[in-house]
């Protein structure tokens, strides 16, 4: 069986401390193995970030094929995408995409402050979104 039924849980229940993966079974041979083990990079996202990612694959990473699979705009695609790069701890990359002509600079912020005005995103995601785009 290669479903998982439910996400792991990567904190106690109890104490809210960090729980260690500690023990592997095999459900073909009944094999186990025990140790300590990385849980990976995506164990701690949540059920709706790790949908994400995987549409995000799916589309080769362009959120303009996004925005109509998942009927949302281009700046909550991009707070979504930032609070998954948060909850994974990864370290903001360097800007290596040139320059927006002005005019697409200005879209794009008119498109967050839309975004902000109809609750699309929050302020935080909105000044986010926003100091990107001038970055």
């Amino acid at each position: 069986m290669n479903q998982i039924l439910n996400p792991p849980l990567t904190s106690c229940p109890v104490c809210d401390q960090t729980l260690a993966v500690t023990r592997l079974g095999c459900e073909g041979c009944g094999t186990t193995i025990e140790g300590r083990f990385a849980p990976g990079p995506f164990a701690g996202l949540s059920p709706q970030q790790l949908a994400f990612v995987a549409a995000f694959v799916r589309r080769e990473g362009k959120l303009s094929h996004l925005e109509a699979e998942l009927g949302l705009s281009y700046p909550t695609l991009r707070s979504r995408l930032q609070e998954v790069i948060r909850a994974m701890d990864l370290p903001r990359a360097a800007p290596d995409r040139p320059a927006e002509p002005a005019a697409s600079a200005a879209t794009r912020r008119r498109d967050i402050l839309d975004a902000l005005e109809t609750g699309s995103i929050n302020a935080e995601e909105a000044i986010d979104l926003l100091r990107e785009s001038e970055a």
